[in-house]
């Protein structure tokens, strides 16, 4: 069995729309109100799947969710035109942050695990009421992508009173992706302005249910001054890919003790750190620096998928330029334009999910190539609203149109089980 790294990329769905709802992420709350593109949103992130493809990469995808969620709406007695006090709840069943599937699940590959078989556990996102409803959905879709039994165990969420995130706060480090790895588990502690969204024992729960050798699971603090910083997610501070671990200076609580717990866990680790002096955590956080994709490319080398937001600013370029000249682990910088998800707080390495399998053992309905990127490119361009501003959250006819727009997609992509 080839296992190789296969990243799900969600679409952008046709309700993609600038509510403010994620309170701690700040680009999401200062475009909130905003008008929002949810075609030009969408196109842009299957471009950045063209461009993983033409690396020579695995690309898989993932259908947005149902939206506007009615059963939400229901559940809270929503049924008449809203008042201004029930706005927010109103726009949080129109959401269409499961493109964000960095946070649908965390994920152990087949090397990991006591049973041999690539786990996945749904994140529960309970810190955030537009988000906590995604579990159920994200799960029916994860077990059809991965319903071969022999390969894959996909579990429910954790209990909610235990707040978990997904991959957005996992890593995972290894001498190769089929290779066993250590697994990290970033948690927060409450405090500061905004939410600590990773409990501890969720990252723990994770990790039992996926079998994981106790030795290579380590739990670690992020810091308190990036959460208070505006990062929301490790994520944003952090990123791993096999034997390279990419981070700010002040993405932990304890850097020197992270960093020692790696290295006697995995002695080839590499641990390339951007000190502070040269990139600020604000800067970090509003360039989305770390929120990038650390890839393995076909050639061995190593390549980091920035937005183009990153590569925009002068320090953020000056010490990227700095890093490729001293010929380190990363040898390739490679912007990307997610501009409509950036604005609503995610970057590149927020709109995938990894997971390390062998692309055979999965639905191929899942799995992308440049065909069928223009067969989906060509339902968006067709159904998707061009344009949504916030007075169109809860109008009918905007509804029906979303609707529409997925189930034409739905079809086109032999996916009718998701309706």
């Amino acid at each position: 069995m080839a296992l190789v790294e296969i990243n799900f990329d969600g679409l952008v769905g046709p309700s993609h729309n600038y509510a403010g709802l994620s309170l701690g992420n700040l680009a999401s709350a200062s475009h909130g109100g905003d008008p929002s593109y949810p075609r030009a949103a969408a196109l842009q992130g299957l471009d950045k799947m063209r461009h993983n493809l033409s690396l020579g990469l695995v690309q898989g995808w993932f259908a947005p969710l149902p939206r506007p969620n009615q059963g939400f709406l229901d559940s809270l007695g929503l049924t008449q035109p809203a008042d201004s006090a029930e706005i927010r709840l109103r726009a949080a069943a129109w959401s269409a942050s499961s493109m964000w599937t960095a946070n649908a699940a965390t994920v152990s590959p087949a090397p990991d695990t006591a049973d041999g078989r690539c786990h996945l556990t749904a994140a529960n996102l309970v810190t955030m009421p537009h988000r906590s409803q995604e579990w159920p959905d994200t799960v029916r879709q994860l077990r059809l992508a991965f319903a071969d039994a022999a390969h894959f165990a996909v579990h429910d969420a954790v209990p909610a009173c235990f707040g978990d995130e997904g991959a957005a706060n996992h890593m995972r480090m290894a001498p190769r992706h089929d290779a066993p790895g250590l697994e990290l588990f970033v948690y927060g502690r409450p405090g500061g302005p905004f939410p600590a969204r990773q409990h501890e024992q969720a990252g723990r729960a994770v990790a039992r249910l996926h079998g994981l050798d106790p030795a290579r699971a380590l739990f670690v603090e992020q810091s308190a001054e990036a959460i208070a910083a505006g990062a929301f997610h490790n994520d944003v501070v952090a990123v791993a890919n096999e034997r390279v671990l990419f981070t700010h200076e002040q993405a932990f609580a304890d850097p020197d003790g992270t960093y020692a717990a790696i290295r006697a866990a995995l002695p080839e680790a590499e641990i390339v750190i951007v000190p502070a002096s040269a990139v600020s955590l604000a800067e970090a956080i509003r360039s989305y620096l770390f929120n990038a994709q650390l890839l393995t490319l076909g050639d061995g080398a190593m390549g980091l998928v920035i937005p183009t937001e990153a590569w925009e600013m002068p320090s953020v370029r000056g010490w990227l330029d700095t890093m490729l000249a001293s010929n380190g682990p990363i040898r390739r910088v490679l912007p990307v334009d997610v501009r409509q998800s950036m604005a609503n707080g995610g970057g590149p390495a927020c709109l995938r999910l990894r997971v390390v399998a062998d692309p055979a053992t999965v639905d191929p309905r899942f799995l992308l190539d440049a065909a069928r990127i223009d067969l989906l490119a060509g339902v968006v361009a067709q159904t998707w609203p061009e344009q949504i501003d916030p007075v169109d959250i809860g109008r009918a006819s905007l509804a029906e149109s979303v609707r529409t727009a997925r189930a034409a997609l739905l079809d086109t992509a032999g996916l009718r089980e998701l309706a």
